[in-house]
């Protein structure tokens, strides 16, 4: 977006420096592709406002400054965006319109919790949707950030990232793919749930290369419902256990202190010290941004590595 300055400099201009400008204008305008169809942005935004931690994510790792975030727990890499330096435009799942407004913002980004509020604030400013789905997540998530990169022309930057990423996967996969069975579960409030493949955390059978304990679990937004005897019965080579309470800042019973106990003292994966308490911030808040996702394939393989 020009500035006032520059465009009473452009009027002053000559003809020739006129057309000039109109034209870089014009190139460089972006036309971004998202999962509500298709946004054209007239310049690099600079007030951005961003309702989507993966997005945040991202943005944060190629070095742009954003306006506005909502408010709520971050994972800790992200967690300098709690801070009052950037403005509070309300929560994940409930944009605070008003705030939105006063801030005259160039871009709003959502996507996943925030996605359905996308028609209300596509109406205050240029908006994309950057959800991924759980059947795609990786792809997904890679095509998002390569978008971000085209937005703010930073296409180099995450493409050293997803190189990485796609280097250390493979790396993962080799160990994975030798490691056994797993199960990925969560635990919230008390009570646990598991995830296979097809779910919200798919990721670590479909992508890393680990046999699923479990074939036909539930694969709704919350998984499905276990119990203690559940992880005996079926006792996973490894259990990689999200604490959800931990990553949304819930006073609760840690996921370690439940899993300890004379029931899963008899699994495999106890004996065997396989159960690993993965960075919850990154897998329940943060899923699908470059950074981690990174930190999870880093932070897998090298439990692996150590067993």
């Amino acid at each position: 977006m020009f500035s006032t300055m520059r465009r009473s400099a452009l009027a002053c201009a000559t003809i020739l420096a006129v057309t000039i400008g109109v034209s870089t204008a014009f190139a460089q305008e972006v036309v971004v592709e998202h999962a509500k169809g298709t946004t054209t942005l007239p310049a690099i935004p600079e007030k951005v406002l961003v309702f989507n931690l993966s997005a945040l994510d991202v943005l944060d790792a190629i070095g742009v400054e954003v306006t506005g975030v909502p408010g709520g727990p971050k994972p800790e890499h992200l967690a300098k965006y709690a801070s009052g330096s950037y403005l509070n435009v309300g929560s994940l799942f409930e944009p605070d319109y008003e705030a939105v407004v006063a801030a005259e913002p160039d871009l709003v980004i959502v996507g996943g919790r925030s996605s359905r509020n996308y028609d209300d604030l596509s109406k205050i400013a240029p908006t994309i949707d950057l959800s991924a789905g759980w059947d795609n997540h990786i792809e997904d998530a890679k095509r998002n950030a390569l978008t971000l990169g085209k937005v703010f022309g930073k296409e180099a930057e995450v493409r050293a990232l997803v190189d990485k990423l796609e280097s250390s996967t493979a790396e993962l996969q080799a160990l994975a793919g030798k490691a056994g069975t797993a199960l990925a579960m969560i635990t919230t409030g008390g009570k646990m749930s598991a995830h296979g493949p097809g779910s919200r955390f798919s990721v670590l059978y479909d992508v890393y290369g680990f046999k699923p304990a479990v074939e036909d679990l539930g694969t709704g937004l919350h998984g499905q419902p276990i119990s203690f005897e559940f992880l005996l019965e079926t006792d996973p080579d490894w259990l990689f256990v999200v604490d959800r309470d931990a990553a949304i800042g819930r006073e609760a019973q840690s996921a370690a202190a439940m899993l300890d106990n004379e029931i899963i003292h008899k699994t495999k994966a106890w004996k065997a010290g396989h159960i690993v308490y993965v960075n919850a911030g990154n897998w329940y808040l943060a899923g699908t941004g470059l950074q981690a996702l990174q930190m999870n394939v880093d932070e897998i393989a090298g439990a692996l590595k150590a067993k």
